[in-house]
């Protein structure tokens, strides 16, 4: 009874990052800071209501009629642009959750999904070999990193996968054969995995390149080093020093790897799944004008614990490679090579990386104390043996009701007036309280909206009011960017674009620059408020 009583690490961690993400980073309002989930939301009840993924741009009207297979309809001269609903799985779970309980059951479950990656990473941490403490001091950094991209969006889904994915290959024991039942059916597993990750988020590519990354590792390890007797702290790691072992585990990761991309082609659109995902992340030109894909401000007055998850897990790339752990310092390197181009990345190191640079520490702390002062050393052996002992208690426990009391107690007290209430779409952020008058403007209005707005439009209007840009960066391509750009900026020529596209309103933030060009050219203002300004055509 005390094992399902009393938590073990994982379970106040995740107990502790559920409370936190729903009461003092505010995951009610917060988690809503990004109006792409609005579009989400809407989608996945459009592909519920039709029992199918839908054909035709149901949201703009800068690119009416669009069809998903990239052929224009009879009568259309402009190219057909191709949209998929590539996080359809998600979108429509997204759509589901908010029909049943609305925003605060949307929040209730990227709030969970939060905790449950919590959990994974504690579990991440000591099965690559990491430290009690040091699990414990990582902790804050991982969570503060985290909530860097805690949105209600299909992302924060693909981290479980993420982590299980590192989780399965730091755990993987032979034997390394392919061809007998338990080999299969381990194939067959992951296939199923990627299957449900694919359909669900674009980062599934991960799962095939993380088994690619060990299997190149241990084909590597033989051929870079030699046996020694320092080879590593465990006998584990000088097995797979020996060539035919290494041979084995790399050709079974190869299979893994296969059994991933295959897996993965179990999604509507196939091939040309992989094919769009691809294209986009290349598409230089389109992700580098999109705030996500920029590079953290290392500057900003918070920015203190990202920066140490990203200095922690690149020292510990370099202790890694120097243990001869191959595949870990690839992939911490790698993390942070991605973090430092992509604000987008920089949770996955935290998530990702932490715990592999905590099995590095772990390693170096127990395997050098006669390098330190007798004195250190005796200290340092001291606080590792009660860590060992600590984490040896760890295992027993589990806390599964302690955990269960948690959730329902703060999914209960979420629900609560002073909670609920604030719940949702942020006023301060969102045009919340102009949309009464929006909602009066005629039906066929051409509303000028920037990309932050779009989102929350398709969802406050279920997409009945169209919109000219929304955070689809993928299907309005990146010409639509630089010109969306020109006009958003007030930059010269805007004044050809509102010409072209026949905008008759216009809805923009009160910090605006095209705000001010607008009323300068004739353009009045008929609602404002302290968020947002709508404007009507001269």
């Amino acid at each position: 009874m005390a094992r399902l009583l009393l938590p073990d690490l994982a379970a106040m961690l995740a107990a502790a990052t559920l409370v936190y993400c729903l009461f003092i980073f505010g995951g009610g309002e917060r988690l809503f800071r990004d109006s792409d989930t609005g579009w989400h939301i809407r989608s996945g009840q459009w592909i519920l209501a039709h029992g199918a993924l839908p054909r035709l741009d149901p949201y703009s009207f800068s690119k009416p009629g669009q069809p998903q297979t990239g052929q224009p309809q009879t009568g259309q001269h402009q190219t057909a642009q191709q949209w998929m609903a590539w996080e359809w799985g998600a979108d429509v779970l997204m759509g589901w959750i908010d029909r049943v309980g609305g925003l605060p059951a949307v929040a209730s479950l990227f709030a969970l999904t939060a905790a449950a990656a919590a959990w994974m990473w504690c579990r991440l941490n000591f099965a690559a070999g990491g430290d009690f403490f040091l699990t414990a001091l990582l902790a804050a950094p991982m969570v503060t990193t985290a909530s860097l991209h805690w949105l209600a969006r299909p992302h924060l889904l693909s981290w479980l996968f993420a982590l299980a994915a590192v989780w399965f290959a730091e755990t993987a024991t032979g034997p390394f054969v392919v061809a007998n039942p338990a080999g299969l059916a381990k194939l067959a597993g992951i296939a199923a995995v990627t299957a449900l990750w694919a359909n669900l988020h674009g980062s599934f590519l991960l799962a095939p390149a993380i088994a690619l990354v060990y299997a190149f590792a241990h084909l590597a390890r033989p051929l870079l080093w030699a046996p020694t007797a320092d080879t590593d702290a465990t006998a584990t790691a000088a097995t797979d020093m020996d060539p035919s072992t290494a041979r084995a585990k790399a050709l079974w990761f190869l299979w893994a790897a296969f059994a991933a991309l295959a897996g993965s082609l179990a999604n509507p659109y196939g091939w040309h799944l992989h094919a769009h995902i691809l294209s986009y992340l290349r598409d230089e030109d389109l992700t580098s004008r999109v705030a996500e894909f920029q590079s953290f401000n290392f500057h900003d007055p918070g920015a203190a614990q990202v920066t140490l998850t990203m200095l922690v897990a690149a020292s510990a790339a370099v202790l890694a490679l120097a243990q001869k752990r191959l595949a870990q310092a690839i992939l911490m390197v790698v993390l942070v090579w991605g973090g430092l181009r992509s604000a987008r990345v920089i949770p996955l190191v935290a998530l990702l990386a932490l715990p592999l640079a905590n099995g590095a520490i772990a390693r170096a702390l127990r395997s050098r104390p006669r390098e330190l002062q007798p004195a250190i050393a005796r200290r340092l052996a001291r606080a590792l043996r009660y860590s060992t002992g600590l984490q040896s208690i760890d295992r027993r426990l589990t806390g599964v009701v302690f955990l269960l009391v948690v959730v329902f107690f703060s999914l209960v007290a979420l629900r609560a007036p002073a909670q609920a209430s604030g719940i949702g779409f942020s006023p301060s952020r969102f045009p919340v309280a102009a949309m009464d008058a929006v909602a009066q403007l005629p039906a066929d209005a051409r509303l000028l909206a920037s990309d932050s707005y779009g989102g929350y439009i398709i969802y406050r209007f279920n997409g009945a009011r169209k919109v000219y840009f929304d955070g689809r960066s993928d299907f309005y391509g990146a010409e639509f960017m630089k010109q969306y750009l020109t006009l958003i900026q007030a930059r010269p020529g805007w004044q050809d674009i509102v010409r072209n596209f026949g905008f008759t309103h216009a809805l923009l933030p009160e910090d605006s620059s095209l705000k001010a060009s607008l009323q300068q050219a004739g353009w009045s203002v008929i609602y404002a408020d302290k968020t947002a300004t709508l404007l009507k055509a001269r």
